[in-house]
């Protein structure tokens, strides 16, 4: 985790919304050794003057938490004066991209989803008073409904995904209602919308008949210093975390193990294509452990001449080494709603197997492979044909990292600033400003 920023001449440490029923009104964390600055004076520094409600992530990142890790990291580099409001956890995180100044602490009471949620709809709202942001990014579905249109600054909330609707059944039942839900509240009532692919976009405006002109493409970003093409030695590495002779093969799988994964799918494609090799490779499943109750079922098929291994989670430093010394990355899923995983592999040169559902051709394009469908049938082809050619899959590695150059978190963030600054439009016009 990124050193915090010093303090230097700052009066006070970041805010600290306490308990709601002491009703205080919130101290402006603007406040710096000498006086408030002025609206103009912060105007020099910056375009826009955001907050951002980081406050649902969880201490595990998945997608969704590097999308707003990174955003939060970039969005400072493109003149946006950012101000975040995060979980205690994650205040030396955020103070190092915006400073102690700028952040805005959730309360210890609020730590639970349930009470997170409550905190947003009575708390937050007096936070954005006493700040008076231009605008308040949202970026996990959920916002404060007393935000809403024509109240208060801009709404912008981050939609990143609708198979809640397209595919509820590889959801759990309570979340699926959850995000179905809130995903309806925010399409009424947000400024703008978000979301990370076209794919996502139109299954929007077919199963909420969301206003197309208020949703806002802006696909994801990629850390190129943390996913790139592994060295020898890195790939030996996660040869030797995982138990691997030196020289073994393997096939690997980072992700939650959810249903939309389809990893029971990948591996009844693993034992239909491998079960005959003379040397198979072995099945790396790595990633949280997430809530698919038929992968036990899949394990049990499995062969005595085949391997698989299940890590968990993979510490930083072996992620090129597992994606880029793998002879196939397998991602086989139901669809997603843009497909990080996917991109991340791209950058560390790996040979990637996924599906051409929703957003996924968005991300791979023609330099990655796809399996006629997520069946286990259509997989274990796929795998079978990458298998046999060695060369193949060079080209498509090589292919999948200039790829995966073309994007980037700065210019993510640079896409977000400029629909922030498109809300600002009318207002500026309002008051003679070109």
């Amino acid at each position: 985790m990124p050193a915090a920023a010093e303090q230097g001449d700052l009066v006070k440490p970041p805010v600290n919304i306490n308990q709601s029923h002491r009703r205080s009104k919130v101290t402006s964390h603007w406040v710096q050794a000498g006086s408030l600055p002025t609206t103009q004076q912060r105007d020099r520094c910056a375009l826009v003057r955001v907050l951002i409600d980081a406050s649902a992530l969880p201490p595990l990142r998945g997608g969704v938490g590097r999308y707003v890790d990174e955003l939060i990291a970039h969005l400072p580099q493109v003149g946006v004066d950012a101000s975040v409001v995060c979980q205690p956890r994650d205040v030396e995180l955020y103070t190092a991209s915006v400073g102690w100044r700028n952040i805005v602490i959730l309360p210890a009471w609020a730590s639970a989803p349930v009470q997170r949620l409550l905190w947003e709809q009575i708390d937050l709202p007096r936070v954005i008073h006493s700040i008076h942001p231009d605008i308040v990014h949202s970026p996990h579905y959920t916002m404060p409904l007393a935000n809403s249109r024509r109240r208060g600054p801009k709404q912008v909330v981050t939609l990143h995904d609708a198979t809640f609707f397209s595919d509820p059944t590889l959801h759990l039942a309570v979340k699926a209602r959850f995000f179905t839900q809130w995903t309806r509240f925010s399409c009424r009532r947000a400024d703008a919308l978000l979301v990370p692919s076209i794919a996502t976009k139109d299954e929007l405006v077919r199963v909420v008949h969301a206003d197309a002109d208020r949703i806002k493409v802006i696909p994801h970003g990629v850390d190129h210093g943390r996913f790139r093409r592994p060295s020898a030695d890195e790939v030996a590495e996660v040869r030797a975390w995982l138990g691997l002779a030196a020289d073994a093969p393997f096939i690997a799988f980072l992700g939650t193990l959810e249903p939309r994964k389809n990893v029971p799918g990948l591996v009844r494609a693993y034992i239909e294509s491998c079960s005959s090799l003379l040397a198979p490779p072995t099945l790396v499943l790595a990633g949280g452990k997430g809530w698919d109750s038929e992968i036990d079922g899949a394990l049990a098929e499995v062969p005595a001449n085949l391997r698989v291994i299940r890590p968990g989670f993979v510490p930083d430093n072996l992620l090129p080494g597992l994606l880029g010394g793998a002879e196939i990355v397998a991602f086989p899923s139901f669809g997603e709603g843009f497909g990080l995983p996917v991109l991340e592999a791209m950058a560390c040169g790996a040979t990637v197997l996924t599906t051409d559902r929703l957003s996924l051709p968005e991300v791979g394009g023609d330099s990655v492979a796809y399996a006629k469908s997520p069946l286990a049938s259509d997989v274990a082809a796929a795998l079978s044909k990458l298998l046999a050619d060695p060369a193949g899959r060079e080209a498509l590695g090589t292919a999948a990292a200039v790829r995966a150059s073309t994007f980037g978190w700065l210019q993510t963030a640079r896409l977000h600033r400029d629909v922030y600054e498109s809300l600002m439009q009318p207002i500026k016009g309002s008051t003679g400003t070109s």
